[in-house]
């Protein structure tokens, strides 16, 4: 688009590489730079204020809390340079237009910007959902002014923020652990993912049985001789599922009114049912149809992506951010599912070209988000431009990245304007009766789809991987009331109950949404954010919180719980919303917030205990560290009371008789009970707590296990022979015996719950002497880092079980190391799993067993499988991310070969006498004392 004749603007973007697309789609006269992102933000730490504002009371929090919330704002120093030539262009041109991104936080950007360059010259707001020249060229003929109350909405967004980060935080601080942080989203995102891991804690598992019947018709007409069908009722009372099973006790629910069969009811019932005629009692038949989903917004983009991809949220943005800056999907940053008329037509012209007329409906789809505050103006993710290029039209142009994840977008753009899918679905009722007159009942359901519609171009994923995919099918003979079936087998089938499932990150978005918490634009930053500050780790897909996090939590929920409220936080986006819409002032709102004064105006709820500078100032000693870094587990079979502490090397158990251990003793003046022996409190045994291990996973046994160690060590017997004690401890390497001054590992084969007296005192004997060789060297038997193995002198083989250690007689011992030495290698032993091959790479992964336990491999890359993770149990999606987060790290650096030491120059009696002179008047004057290095720490927001 050629600019006006001798009009030169300046179009400021956020990256350069949004700034090198742009300027593709410029004529003659258009500068396009970028800023770089945000140019300037409230104060990061002390260091950063001016230094006329550094006596300030406020100045800690960068807002003048007492006129108006005013915000003090600096240039980042990374961002200065880029300022300065910002600033020296705009003297050179005409006209800018501020081309930040569409959002609140662009619209805040170009604010900034103005704030900071202070242009004399006219400026203008252009925005665009897409980088393509038509929507670039639109732009720049159609600016606006910048949208003060969206300015303003971010804004407080931000004070908001800051005063909830600046204020909270330094309570965990003293009361938890130092530079911790909490923020107005995080902490709700963690309290989320807390409480999901307490339901698993509190689980207890319920076995329940049925009978799979595998039944044939007799005159096969349509469909398979045979289908399974299950027991659902007996003698009219329907048979207990999973669902009929209270999760914290395991027992059925009260009133559930279902026959519970153990395994050897189940047996019992289908041998009494063999042989018996089966008979068809109902026959119900149904249309299928199924409507396509929405088109992508940032949150169900992050979960498809998370699980058809197994993208990170982080790596999700990441890709999409590049798609958008160079000109391949519209705008990553939204909540609303529009689709633009033009988008409408592009999709349904390329769905006639590559489905067919058929599968375009008579009109078009339009959807309405179901998103709490949803911006509707905005459009969805989808292909950009007036006609969308398929994925193998841009293959070439994109990194693998790239592609998988425009694909997805191209995808679920074409199947949202499809035809549905439809068909049948088919329910049967089977009625036999067993030799004791007993009626079971089992059921069937089948689904045929006779048009797939818009199947053919997406199916959506679930989080549930045991979930039937939408396009599935299960084929039933044609059946008819009263028509008699035969059972070919009958198989009792055992069932357990699952604990609820841990959030992925993609589930906890989902969360988060649905709660109305959070925004598009930061998802994927609170992800990460809550990761980084130590609260949640992550085990594969699933986000596991740690014991910190559990005291944090328990702190906000005891003495804070307003401000982990999810209504009253998702309250605070309704105002904030208000105030985009210009129907809310951002000051009486923070003023509600901050003090508690809602001046008439504004949600009366936020006006909480005072407000929150009330709440973390007068409620400060009331708030006993030493409780809240108590998280009880149980009670032992002794009576004993076992809780996790918090301390400030770690987390670790403890137990003590009732009330001795999270007792009520006031050192609310410091975290983790400072003054009380190292972490507070001096009662009872400890136990380190192996990290890695879920909260969930210390179970009354693993607790066992872990006490076993300091204080808590279980003695096995006396040594016949010495008459000292034999312990059975667990150290940082695991389980071992203990007897005087011996020690010895327990071996693989052996459980710390099973080993007897006479096993520990052969562990103890090791290494074995086996005897004396004829030239008078003596020969051992012992178990090693490798594994068995016999030695004389320095000639070493490897026995083949750990049994021989105790059994290998002298001749035997001789023969081996008689033996010659092989270099080859020993035949590879065959992997423990084949997996298929890698999503990311295509690469073949297998599971094998190595020497420190099984890991997963896919010929170049090795992945050891995390704590709890069983070859059987991995899945292919886990393998292919702990194989990615491998990749991502490179190669292990190669240790350099240590130098050779100069040989040392031989000193002359002078030079001695000089050196002895330095180092006596050395010892004589007194040591400087370092200065002592100031503590700083700053609260994330």
């Amino acid at each position: 688009m050629p600019s006006n004749a001798g009009t030169t603007r300046l179009v400021i973007v956020e990256s350069p590489a949004k700034a090198k697309t742009i300027s593709g789609y410029l004529g003659p006269g258009y500068v396009v730079e970028a800023s770089f992102g945000h140019v300037r933000d409230l104060p990061r730490n002390a260091a950063d204020v001016p230094a006329k504002y550094k006596g300030e009371p406020w100045a800690r929090l960068g807002v003048d809390v007492d006129n108006g919330f005013h915000a003090l704002y600096v240039v980042s120093p990374d961002r200065k340079q880029q300022i300065s030539k910002l600033v020296k262009l705009a003297k050179e041109v005409d006209e800018i237009f501020l081309a930040t991104d569409e959002d609140r936080e662009g619209e805040a950007i170009a604010w900034h910007l103005v704030e900071t360059l202070k242009p004399k010259v006219p400026v203008k707001r252009m925005v665009f959902h897409e980088i393509t020249k038509p929507a670039i060229q639109a732009a720049v003929a159609n600016p606006r002014e910048i949208d003060r109350d969206l300015v303003d909405a971010q804004e407080a967004r931000r004070i908001l923020d800051r005063l909830y980060g600046y204020e909270v935080s330094p309570v965990l601080w003293k009361k938890v652990m130092p530079k911790l942080s909490a923020g107005r989203v995080q902490s709700v995102a963690t309290r989320i993912v807390v409480e999901r891991e307490r339901q698993r804690m509190a689980f207890r598992t319920a076995e329940y049985w049925d009978i799979l019947a595998t039944l044939a018709v007799a005159k096969p007409g349509e469909g398979p001789r045979t289908f399974n069908a299950t027991l659902v009722a007996l003698n009219g009372d329907r048979i207990a599922t999973g669902k009929d099973f209270e999760p914290t006790t395991g027992r059925v629910r009260a009133g559930a009114g279902v026959v519970h069969l153990d395994e050897g009811g189940a047996r019992g019932l289908a041998a009494r049912l063999a042989d018996r005629p089966f008979t068809v009692t109902r026959v119900e038949e149904k249309p299928y149809r199924r409507r396509p989903y929405a088109p992508f917004i940032t949150s169900t983009l992050q979960q498809e992506a998370a699980r058809k991809l197994r993208f990170s949220s982080q790596q999700t943005m990441r890709t999409a951010q590049r798609l958008y800056e160079n000109g391949y999907i519209t705008y990553m940053r939204t909540d609303s599912v529009n689709l633009s008329e033009t988008a409408i037509a592009a999709a349904r012209r390329q769905i006639v070209e590559l489905y067919g007329e058929r599968s375009v409906p008579p009109e078009p789809r339009r959807y309405t988000g179901k998103v709490k505050n949803a911006q509707e103006a905005h459009e969805a993710i989808r292909p950009a431009g007036d006609n969308f290029r398929t994925p193998g039209e841009v293959a070439k142009e994109l990194s693998a990245e790239e592609y998988k994840l425009y694909e997805l977008i191209w995808r679920r753009t074409i199947a949202s304007q499809m035809t549905d899918a439809v068909g049948s679905s088919v329910s049967v009722r089977i009625r036999a009766v067993s030799s004791a007159q007993e009626e079971a009942d089992f059921g069937a359901t089948g689904k045929t789809i006779t048009d797939p519609g818009f199947l053919r171009a997406y199916v959506e994923s679930s989080d549930d991987e045991n979930a039937e995919a939408e396009d599935a099918e299960r084929r039933l003979p044609t059946l008819v009331k009263d028509q008699p079936l035969t059972a070919d087998e009958l198989a009792a089938q055992g069932h357990h109950t699952q604990p609820p499932s841990r959030y992925t990150e993609a589930s906890l978005v989902k969360a988060l949404e649905e709660l109305g918490i959070g925004r598009p634009s930061t998802y994927a930053s609170i992800m990460q954010t809550i990761q980084d500050r130590g609260y949640v780790t992550k085990r594969g897909q699933a986000m596991i919180p740690t014991f910190l996090a559990f005291a944090v939590i328990g702190l906000m929920e005891r003495h804070y719980p307003r401000l982990i409220d999810y209504d009253f936080t998702a309250s605070m986006e309704n105002e904030l919303d208000e105030i985009a819409g210009g129907d809310h002032a951002a000051v009486d709102f923070l003023t509600s917030f901050y003090f508690g004064s809602t001046n008439g105006t504004g949600d009366q709820a936020i006006a909480h205990a005072g407000g929150l500078k009330k709440l973390v100032t007068e409620n400060l000693s009331e708030i006993d560290a030493r409780s809240v870094n108590s998280i009880p587990l149980f009670t032992d079979d002794e009576g004993r009371e076992v809780v996790v502490r918090v301390g400030r090397y770690g987390p670790y158990l403890q137990r003590a008789l009732p009330g001795s251990v999270s007792g009520t003793a006031s050192v609310s003046g410091s975290a983790s009970g400072e003054g009380e022996g190292e972490d507070g409190g001096s009662q009872g045994d400890r136990a380190p707590i192996p990290e890695g291990l879920a909260p969930d996973e210390l179970t009354p046994e693993k607790v066992h296990e872990l006490f076993l160690g300091g204080g808590g060590e279980r003695k096995l017997g006396d040594d016949p022979s010495t008459g000292e004690p034999i312990l059975l401890k667990s150290g940082r390497f695991g389980p071992y015996v203990a007897s005087g001054e011996r020690k010895s590992s327990l071996l693989r084969s052996q459980s710390p719950d099973s080993l007897t007296l006479e096993q520990a005192l052969q562990l103890l004997r090791l290494p074995r002497l086996i005897g004396v060789a004829p030239d008078g060297t003596e020969v051992f038997a012992n178990n090693g880092r490798y594994g068995p193995y016999v030695k004389r002198g320095d000639e070493f083989r490897s026995l083949d079980s750990e049994d021989k250690m105790f059994t290998v007689t002298l001749d035997e011992a001789l023969a081996l190391l008689a033996a010659p030495k092989t270099r080859q290698r020993r035949a590879a032993a065959p992997p423990l799993r084949e997996m298929g091959n890698d999503p990311l790479t295509e690469k073949p992964l297998v599971i094998k067993d190595g020497r420190f336990g099984p890991y997963v491999t896919d010929g170049e890359f090795n992945a050891s499988l995390r704590r709890g993770q069983t070859p059987e149990e991995l899945t292919l999606e886990q393998a292919s991310e702990m194989l990615a987060e491998k990749r991502a790290k490179g190669p292990a650096p190669k240790k350099k070969a240590a130098k050779k030491a100069a040989p040392a120059k031989k000193t002359t009696a002078a030079k001695k006498t000089t050196a002895a002179k330095k180092t006596t008047a050395a010892k004589k004057a007194p040591a400087k004392k370092a200065a002592p290095k100031k503590a700083t720490s700053t609260p994330n927001e």
